[in-house]
């Protein structure tokens, strides 16, 4: 009969089964192995089973880890948990900017009067590139034609030349949004039918897929996940596609309509580098139907139900089907995409000024080659104003926590926080925000439930105002979450500029010039602008600590926070009275909802060495 031993099932690592391993040999072989010396055979084979152990419980601690959000290291992991719980983590922020767009135009008699000669308007194609001269790229999405005018979209007409005090040439100009990236291309090649065919996008800062074609030009629409049959399309406002709404084309440019599509596709980002795009399971064999919801075809989507009044329906799946989209069968996929952005893609006013020429062209024949010549070189771009809103992706600490907030809303705004998470998530090709804050407004008379206060930066990592480009996309983007009777205000946030002065003394035998240095570079990373939030206290007791942390430091003779302002040397143009602002060591922020900012560290943040 089997002898019921006693087996230990706590131990973790080596040390632990070694140990546990002699004592069962002693306890129960006690006659038949009695060599326990560290160079005899079975203390190999203990030590081995010892090792075995030791690596499977690492590989066990390891994987029961990487399956809870808070502490994978893995980045694929990371990336995995934030879509389970609903969160699209952000690989870059596109930043956006008006370009200015011109053209001379010669003139010509018109009965008594000298006009422009519209014969010699350039066209400009939709998705033309505008870049510096050190190669930050820009495209507009809509392309420009200097020969028309409207409310929606001006041409703004200028005397160039003047000749025996007759205008010779005129100036014609039009602005058009554009976003930083370049469009690139890439092709996959698929067989025979399989369900959910899935293929790897591997390409940097990777914004978003701007569209999906076959070889036979049918369409491919992205959907947030492939159960979703309806998608938005937009429909140019002109009077041949609608001519009920044309009227009011200056205030609606596009038409928003929903259809049913069977071509579709997902995607998600298996780490920074690589978007996974997968297709449905269904037959290519079907057709693509355009279906207007009402009583008749919702309920023939619903075979299995006689009574509707306890069935869920959604607005973008009501019909119900398992086929979850066709697979593409036996054909080529183009996939176009938008790679950039980040930060550096916050270009300065004035840099845009090399246009990419290859769609540019005259509408118009039988012109005056020497004429058409010299407008088609006076062809020329700027922007005014400077590009905001590119951001870099998303860390992944910053994947944890977005990813854990973004969980608790399930897509829906219901407390203050909910939006402040929604306002970090905006899309990337609408810009980034910066940094975010949302409290009730401070006057009662007011309109809004909710002040949204936001900032962004510029290509320097510095906070600047958003543009208000970006807070019409936030406006857009919060009112597909937003409570009914929610009313939120985006406002901008203060920016308060801020030096540290501090003096130390140093421990003998210690390099003063080192123990500085190192001060400095510590400070540096302490109030580097990604660590800190709006109307976030500065704590001087942890400066304290810093310096204190240092090797070399025995003494913090003082630290001093001042306020550093004014636009003439950079800074911002708010003052702040940092003296009055103290309290116990604390420096609190105004009650109007502001951020501290070293602006220039290596030049705002001073120490000196005092002896005692």
């Amino acid at each position: 009969m089997a002898v019921q031993r006693n087996i230990s099932y706590i131990n973790k690592d080596f040390a632990d089964y070694r140990s546990q391993l002699i004592n069962f040999s002693q306890t129960y072989f006690p006659n038949t192995y009695s060599d326990f010396d560290n160079t005899s055979v079975g203390m190999m084979f203990i030590e081995q089973a010892s090792y075995v152990g030791d690596v499977l419980s690492f590989y066990l601690d390891n994987q029961v880890q990487e399956t809870f959000l808070q502490y994978a290291r893995q980045n694929n992991n990371i990336f995995e948990l934030a879509y389970m719980f609903g969160y699209k983590p952000k690989i870059t922020g596109l930043a956006t900017v008006d370009i200015d767009f011109y053209q001379l135009v010669p003139s010509k008699v018109q009965g008594s009067s000298t006009i422009p000669d519209y014969d010699y308007a350039l066209f400009v194609g939709s998705n033309t590139s505008v870049s510096t001269r050190l190669g930050g790229n820009y495209i507009i999405e809509d392309s420009v034609d200097f020969s028309v005018s409207g409310s929606g979209d001006p041409t703004n007409v200028s005397i160039a030349q003047i000749s025996a005090g007759e205008p010779t040439y005129y100036l014609l100009k039009k602005t058009r949004k554009a976003t930083s990236g370049t469009i690139s291309s890439t092709t996959f090649a698929f067989g025979d039918f399989q369900e959910f065919p899935t293929v790897d996008l591997v390409d940097n800062n990777i914004s978003h897929i701007i569209d999906v074609f076959d070889s036979d030009g049918n369409e491919y629409f992205e959907v947030d996940y492939l159960a979703q049959e309806l998608v938005f399309d937009s429909l140019k406002n002109t009077n041949t596609n609608d001519p009920n709404n044309y009227q009011n084309s200056g205030d609606a440019p596009y038409i928003l309509k929903t259809k049913q599509v069977q071509n579709r596709f997902a995607t998600r980002f298996k780490n920074p580098t690589t978007l996974q795009i997968q297709f449905g399971a269904g037959n290519p064999a079907d057709t693509t139907e355009e279906i207007t919801p009402n009583p008749d075809n919702v309920g023939l989507g619903l075979p299995f139900e006689k009574d509707k009044l306890t069935t869920a329906f959604s607005p973008t799946n009501f019909i119900f089907t398992n086929t979850y989209g066709t697979a593409p069968t036996n054909t080529t996929l183009t996939v176009r995409y938008l790679t950039g952005g980040g930060v550096t893609s916050n270009v300065p006013a004035n840099s845009l000024i090399v246009p990419n020429t290859d769609g540019l062209k005259f509408l118009k024949s039988n012109l005056n080659n020497t004429t058409a010549q010299y407008i088609y070189d006076s062809f020329a771009t700027n922007n005014p104003s400077a590009a905001t809103g590119g951001q870099d992706g998303d860390s992944l600490l910053e994947i944890r926590q977005n990813t854990l907030s973004n969980f608790s809303t399930q897509l829906r705004n219901v407390t203050a926080d909910d939006y402040l998470i929604r306002a970090l998530s905006l899309p990337s090709r609408y810009g980034g925000i910066s940094k975010a804050y949302i409290e009730k407004p401070q006057i009662q008379n007011t309109d809004a439930d909710l002040d949204l206060y936001i900032l962004t930066k510029n290509a320097n990592n510095n906070l600047i105002s958003t543009s208000n480009t970006l807070k019409n996309n936030l406006k857009t983007y919060l009112n597909q979450y937003r409570m009914i009777g929610d009313t939120i205000s985006i406002k901008d946030a203060f920016v308060v500029n801020i030096g540290v002065e501090f003096e130390i003394i140093t421990s003998p035998n210690f390099n003063n010039n080192e123990v500085l240095n190192n001060c400095i570079t510590s400070l540096i990373s302490y109030f580097r602008i990604d660590n800190w939030q709006i109307n976030q206290p500065i704590i001087l007791r942890e400066i304290t600590s810093i310096l204190d942390n240092v090797p070399g430091t025995q003494t913090i003779k003082s630290v001093k926070i001042n306020n550093k302002v004014g636009t003439n040397s950079g800074y911002s143009q708010y003052a702040y009275d940092i003296d009055g602002a103290t309290q116990n060591g604390v420096i609190y922020p105004s009650l109007d909802p502001s951020i501290f900012e070293v602006k220039y560290p290596s030049d705002d943040i001073k120490g000196r060495i005092v002896t005692l």
